[in-house]
């Protein structure tokens, strides 16, 4: 399997205001989606940085992966989005390489796309999300 380029980083924030005050005033940058996915329980904003998205992602309560990432490790990087051509055929030969995977099988993300998480534990620590290319993505794209 083969990555494509980078799709975006996820940032979790416990006040998405405060946080989105800050990437606004201060780095610059302007929102161009925010959606509430309850299924994953965050409540999220994408913010364009060049050909790719900064996303802040706040939790819907401290039971949500999201919001016990926060209970264990606070405010910070989340996870990394790379764009793939096919997320159910990375998935499978991921798998079949015995890689662990939190989704065995593509869901839906923010803006339509189509997604599927990587486990930590077998990308030496990092989250990371697949993200299909072409797959109705965000706004500002």
């Amino acid at each position: 399997m083969r990555l494509g380029r980078l799709d975006h980083v996820g940032i979790a924030v416990t006040d998405l205001a405060a946080a989105r005050d800050l990437y606004e005033r201060t780095l610059g940058l302007r929102v161009v989606h925010e959606e509430v996915l309850p299924d994953q329980g965050v409540h999220e904003l994408l913010f364009r940085s060049g050909d790719a998205f900064v996303q802040l992602v706040a939790p819907l309560g401290p039971d949500t992966p999201v919001g016990r990432f926060l209970s264990r490790r606070g405010e910070g990087v989340h996870h990394v989005g790379y764009l793939v051509p096919d997320v159910a055929a990375a998935v499978a030969e991921l798998r079949a390489e015995g890689v662990e995977v939190v989704d065995p099988a593509p869901r839906t993300g923010s803006g339509g796309t189509v997604v599927a998480f990587v486990h930590p534990k077998s990308v030496r620590g990092v989250l990371v999300e697949l993200v299909e290319e072409g797959s109705g993505h965000r706004d500002g794209r």
